[in-house]
């Protein structure tokens, strides 16, 4: 069947899930046929693309720990199509939805899975680097961290006097310009506290002032109003 029907009926067949409700982790899902398998097929590819470039592309929707880019056995070129294996499976599903017919540098490829991918045997003209590819895959190797034997009796003060860090009677050594530093730190954070405490201290008594101020404002004004006018007295006889 042409590649290019093969990613239409794909595609037609991930649009009715879809209208269904179905997803790719659904027991009634296509995708699940091939849920025993990480491994993924992709066709079309780029001529120019190496190993390298389809880890970069295909690596957005999960780990990849192996790939086999097929090449020609004289040429050593690409001839178009690899086989990529995910570290989780549920990858798969989403690079066939979501690659399945894109247009990669201008070439439509096709993405699906494999129910059962072979190991390709080897060839004496094989070059190293993609033997050592098929036989240790491309996944990032652990970074090997050097632990010291239990038995050992290491004394973490003895090793900082041996750097220098501390000096003989255990206190750490501080330097010279970064102790002066953190004094006019200290220096200047004592300073600022010193003129807030000032500061609030005379808005409280500006605030006390005014209290007073408006007090006797209010005593004048009820003195003012039991004071009996001279007309409210009458007519002077």
């Amino acid at each position: 069947m042409n590649p290019l029907t093969n990613i239409r009926n794909q595609n037609k067949i991930n649009d009715r899930e879809l209208l269904l409700g179905f997803t790719g982790s659904n027991s009634k899902s296509w995708h699940q046929k091939y849920s025993d398998s990480a491994w993924i097929y992709i066709g079309g590819l780029p001529y120019d693309l190496n190993e390298g470039d389809v880890i970069a592309v295909f690596s957005q929707y999960g780990e990849i720990v192996n790939i086999n880019l097929i090449r020609d056995r004289k040429t050593g070129k690409s001839r178009g199509f690899a086989f990529v294996c995910y570290e989780d499976q549920r990858s798969t599903i989403l690079a066939v939805d979501n690659f399945n017919g894109i247009k990669l540098l201008k070439r439509i490829i096709r993405v699906d899975h494999v129910e059962e991918y072979k190991v390709p045997k080897y060839h004496e003209d094989i070059d190293e680097e993609t033997r050592k590819i098929l036989e240790d895959g491309c996944a990032p190797k652990p970074i090997a961290v050097h632990q010291a034997d239990e038995s050992e009796d290491v004394d973490p003060v003895e090793t900082l006097k041996k750097k220098g860090a501390v000096d003989k009677d255990g206190v750490v050594k501080v330097d010279k310009a970064l102790e002066k530093k953190l004094k006019k730190e200290q220096k200047r954070l004592m300073k600022e506290a010193k003129k807030a405490r000032k500061e609030e201290k005379l808005r409280k008594r500006k605030l006390k002032e005014e209290q007073l101020e408006l007090e006797k404002k209010v005593e004048d004004d009820e003195s003012w109003k039991k004071q009996k006018k001279l007309i409210d007295l009458g007519p002077v006889k």
